[in-house]
Formats: structure tokens, sequence, C-alpha cells
């Protein structure tokens, strides 16, 4: 603790926080107090402790097969127990993220066009796919219907918890329950996070898969409060912001990310992503960007040449050209973390496969007579002249 204070002092870290007396612990086991063994009623049970020191053993239910663990982690969560552990796999021969740059800025536009797939994320449209306007992922029915059944149980059991004294034993039999919920509502999340990652990433022709860059956490934050001259509080919308920032947490946006990488790279597949600069504002059509476009949260309208389409599928479309451009164009640079993006390279630079085609500047009143590059190319920073 001392050592943590002096840190914070420095500025090296965060204040240090004791522990909760009912917060979670688990207990860390190395490969020689733990042995996996199966009964002849095929249940597989874990022992614990040693030749001298006998534990008892531990019933376990595998979720799949699995490889002998080093070691082992048991945790007791709502008064169940659960074990992870993490094992070795055969290497394969699988593209890093460079490779598969250098390999794709070889490619044709035509090539690129027909396997690329842009991923738009949001909160009316979980998952919306540039294949096809209809081609996008949500709970299922049922599932929406038993997670809001999950929701009511949730607040029933902890106002029942706010009502009960503290340290009884029906206070915490209504703990495990509550926390019983928690983990079935966050288990729904997982499971649609998983079959919607398998279902991108094993498509035939999808072998470059694109998402948008998102800063959940940031988005996420808390409106900062509000003051007049005298000193008093006024309005931030700080309750919208709320309701605003829950839609998003729930959709899980970043373990999808997560867990699409990953089985992409097994498949072999590319990953990346691209900044979210203007993506739900620039017509995929023209390319232009103003504002206005979105003229409800699921109708896109462009000011200048009036396409209309879904606006998060348009928003895929804009993510999926930008990445090919990006890949298409000498200068571009990829960050550790798989982002795409320009070097500010100036005159000179090299735009392959892409035509430019002059159209009049999108403005906020009315679109000047005058022809001039679109303001797809402002975005990406290139000088035409």
């Amino acid at each position: 603790m001392a050592a943590t204070y002096q840190n914070f002092f420095k500025k090296l870290c965060g204040r240090p926080k004791l522990k909760k007396k009912e917060g979670r612990g688990s207990v860390h086991l190395t490969g020689e107090l733990f042995q996996f063994q199966k009964g002849k009623d095929g249940i597989t049970r874990l022992f614990i402790g040693s030749k001298t020191n006998n534990i008892g053993y531990l019933a376990i239910k595998s979720h799949k097969k699995y490889k002998q663990p080093k070691s082992l982690y048991i945790k007791k969560r709502h008064n169940s127990y659960w074990v992870s552990f993490c094992y070795e796999l055969e290497e394969n021969s699988i593209f890093s993220d460079k490779e598969h740059y250098k390999s794709l800025s070889q490619k044709g536009e035509d090539y690129l066009m027909q396997h690329t797939v842009g991923i738009d994320r949001g909160v009316a449209r979980a998952v919306q796919t540039s294949l096809e306007r209809e081609v996008f992922f949500d709970l299922k029915p049922h599932e929406k219907a038993h997670k809001t059944y999950l929701e009511a149980r949730k607040k029933y059991y902890q106002k029942k918890l706010s009502r009960q004294k503290k340290g009884s034993n029906r206070r915490h039999s209504t703990k495990i329950r509550l926390s019983a919920r928690h983990q079935s509502i966050a288990n729904i999340r997982d499971n649609f996070c998983h079959q919607t990652s398998r279902k991108l990433v094993s498509r035939k022709n999808t072998q470059i898969i694109i998402f948008e860059d998102l800063g959940t956490k940031r988005m996420t934050r808390k409106p900062k409060p509000k003051k007049d001259n005298n000193g008093k509080f006024l309005p931030n919308k700080a309750k919208a912001k709320a309701g605003l920032n829950k839609s998003i947490l729930d959709k899980n946006w970043y373990k999808l990310e997560l867990y699409t990488k990953y089985k992409a790279n097994n498949l072999g597949k590319a990953f990346f992503k691209i900044a979210p600069n203007h993506t739900s504002q620039e017509c995929a059509h023209w390319h232009h960007i103003h504002p206005q476009h979105r003229k409800t949260p699921s109708q896109f309208q462009c000011v200048q040449c009036g396409h209309t389409d879904n606006a998060d599928f348009n928003a895929t479309k804009v993510i999926k050209l930008r990445a090919i451009h990006y890949l298409l164009t000498a200068g571009t640079e990829l960050s550790k973390r798989g982002v795409l993006s320009l070097k500010d390279i100036g005159r000179g630079a090299r735009v392959r496969h892409i035509d430019v085609v002059s159209t009049p500047v999108c403005t906020g009143k009315e679109a000047s007579k005058e022809k001039v590059a679109p303001c797809y190319w402002k975005l990406y920073g290139f000088s035409l002249e």
C-alpha cells in the first residue's frame, strides 16, 4: 500500500483502493496441485491437492475439448465455482497485419471490392454489413424477451436487497440471485458476440473485414456539468446521455471486435480498422459530407445528389470504400492496433485506381456552381493540384 501511494504521488498510477470484503477472490493452482480425472460414469472431476494433502474433488462441466494446462484459477461467483485456464496451441501459418497489408496493397480494385466487407456497429442495429441492406445482426426475438425478463427480475432483487438487513442470511441469498441474473444477461451478450463474429468471418468470399476504430470508453463518458454566471447548475442532458451510454454498452462493441479479430486471424483473413470520422455523414455515391444528410436516425439522404438509403447501410459502404482507398494509396500507414491511416504526404501523392469526379462542393446553404474536387478528397488530406 505504501509503495502504491508513492507511485500515486509521482503520478505513475491512480489512487489505491481497498478491496471489498465480499469482492471476487480466486485461488491460483500450479500443475502439481491439480489433476483432471474422468470417472467410470463419464463425469470429469478436478482433483485438488497433492499426495500428502488431499483436499478433494470438484466436478466440472467443460464447454469444449481442451489440453492439459500448466496452471489454473478457481473462482467463486454467485455460490458456484468456476475454473479458468489457458493452454498453448500449435502455431499456425497465420499472416500478421503488416503481411496482410503488404499483400493486399498489390491487389487490384476489383479483387478488393469483391472480398472486402465493411462493418458498422450501432444501437438500433447492433451490426450492419455492407453485403446487403437486409443483412444485419441483432438479438433474436426470444433472446430479447428473455433479456427483458431478466432485467425486470434484476430490478426486483435490487429493490429487495436495499430493504434487507446487512449481514443477514436472506440478504446473502438475495445477492446470489441478483448476481445470477447479471451473469445470465452477460451470457446473452457474449453468446451474441460469438455467433455474430463467427457468421462474419465464415463467409467464403469475405477475406478482408473492416471495423471502425471506436473509442467506447470516450463515447460513454458523463457530460460535464454546466454553470451560469451566478454559479447555478444548468441542464446538461445527463439523463439522456446516461440512456445512450447504457444502450451503447449493452451492445458489447469491443467484445464483438475482439472475437471477430481472433477468429479472422485463425482463418487467415485480414482484419483492419479505420478512423470513424464522418462515416455516418458521408454519401457513399458522391462522398459529400454534411451533417444534414441524416434526416432521421435510420434514414440517409444526400443534400447534394439526392441519394437515399438506410443510414447504417450507407455507413458500411463508406467504411468499405475508405479502407480500399487506403489499401490502394501510396503513403498509407498501419498502426500497431491495426488502424489504416494516411501520412501527411502533401503534393505528389500517388493514387491508384481511383477516379476523381468533378462535382459541386457541398455547403450548408446552396451548392456552389464552381466545379471542384468533392469533400472526399479534403477529408483524406490529398492535394490534387
